[in-house]
């Protein structure tokens, strides 16, 4: 802010469409797979395990996304991921994360492309428009997933117009979820409070649910990336983004928190073991509990059906541009290492990964595999990308030394915690 008049800062730092689309894209991240399944595993483990998860997993998810905001602000050079850690750790360290964040990345690209396509087969499917599934036919899929990426890589103007109607959709649908659920709260759902140490052993197993309920790590790097690209003052860029990610999270944290405490409060632990016995989300558990409620049972079908189907669309345009800033990351790193820089196409580059997005969507498509099974390995990846590596980065590089202190401590923890809970999980 030094080199700027309060005047130009004022200008500089003035909220606009940008920030609002990054606002958009972060919430629409977040609000993906996990929240649908997330009263679920609320209503297994208790209501007193999910406040100690939440008291323990939001200010830490906070405080690391914070660190992780930081410390790509602070690099030299900000075009990808990898590439701010080569600028950091070199190029053999900005290529075995780049990695780590690839994997990260490609599992929720199989997570959100095969639910986008089962979902809105699904959709179209119950209302009567088609006579059989169209995720039956595997042109459907390639169609859907060339559409998406067509939209996701026209631009940030076009992606954010299109995504602020999806999520704004998304956010009034769980907050009237939730509030539909208020008449059935009951005390007995409550529950007695466990022994010590089951309370601790149980909210550690669920951390990683409490966090990836409103986690959207995957879209901060691009937004950094963005905002960086954009104006020339690293403070200002820092300051936009930090902003985006507070608004982000202070809107999520209130709707999501009271979403699934409601829930909680309507379903109670039988209703919840039922439902992951036959495998079904919190919204079919909804539709089925309101049978017979007439109208108000098929609006809240509908409002499930248009949450599923939105809610997966938007996270995956998040996904879309952390996978194809990791690609990118990845690509130059290696191609960098056969020729100089000034040689390399990366107009031609950039096509290829788009080509090679779709393939890999498709690929799952094709695949069907149960992957949000697989899911608990982002555990710990989210604990070594979001926790651990900044952490290092702060105690490696002199200039990130400012950020050491309690709240770094904290993201240690937080990040043990995430690498040891699925094997708490298992055991």
């Amino acid at each position: 802010m030094a080199e700027l008049s309060m005047l130009q800062w004022k200008e500089a730092t003035r909220f606009d469409s940008i920030d609002w689309g990054w606002v958009i894209m972060s919430i629409g991240m977040a609000i993906g797979a996990g929240i649908v399944f997330l009263p679920v595993q609320v209503g297994l483990t208790g209501l007193w395990v999910f406040l100690l998860s939440s008291a323990i997993g939001y200010p830490a998810m906070y405080l690391f996304q914070r660190l992780f905001v930081n410390t790509l602000a602070d690099a030299r050079e900000c075009t990808d991921y990898p590439g701010v850690i080569t600028g950091y750790l070199g190029k053999n360290w900005g290529m075995a994360i780049g990695i780590l964040y690839f994997i990260m990345l490609v599992i929720w690209v199989f997570v959100y492309s095969t639910a986008i396509t089962n979902d809105s087969a699904s959709f179209i499917h119950t209302f009567g428009w088609t006579n059989t599934l169209l995720s039956e036919n595997p042109f459907y899929g390639l169609a859907l997933i060339i559409f998406l990426v067509a939209v996701a890589s026209r631009g940030e103007k076009l992606l954010f117009k299109v995504a602020t109607g999806l999520v704004l959709t998304k956010l009034c649908v769980v907050a009237f979820l939730g509030l539909s659920m208020v008449p059935a709260w009951s005390l007995k759902n409550v529950g007695a409070v466990p022994s010590l140490g089951e309370l601790i052993n149980k909210s550690i197993v669920m951390l990683p649910f409490t966090l990836t309920s409103i986690l959207f790590i995957q879209s901060l790097s691009p937004m950094v990336i963005s905002y960086r690209s954009k104006v020339k003052s690293v403070e200002v860029a820092r300051y936009r983004a930090m902003r985006a990610m507070n608004i982000a999270f202070g809107i999520l944290f209130a709707v999501v928190f009271s979403y699934a405490l409601s829930f909680t409060l309507a379903m109670g632990h039988d209703a919840a073991v039922e439902a992951s016995r036959e495998n079904i989300s919190a919204l079919a558990m909804v539709a089925s509990m309101m049978t017979g409620h007439g109208a108000r049972s098929m609006l809240v079908q509908i409002l499930s059906l248009i949450l599923n189907v939105f809610a997966v669309m938007t996270a995956y345009f998040g996904v879309f541009l952390g996978f194809r800033e990791a690609c990118q990351g990845i690509a130059m790193n290696v191609l960098r290492r056969t020729m100089p820089e000034d040689k390399i196409n990366k107009a031609l580059v950039s096509r290829g990964i788009l080509v090679f997005t779709v393939l890999v969507s498709w690929g799952a498509i094709l695949l069907n595999a149960p992957v949000l099974s697989f899911t608990s390995i982002c555990s710990p990846i989210f604990g070594l990308i979001g926790c651990l590596i900044p952490a290092y980065l702060v105690y490696r590089v002199p200039e990130l030394h400012k950020y050491k202190g309690l709240s770094l401590k904290i993201i240690i923890a937080t990040g043990i915690l995430l690498i040891i809970s699925p094997f708490l999980a298992f055991s």
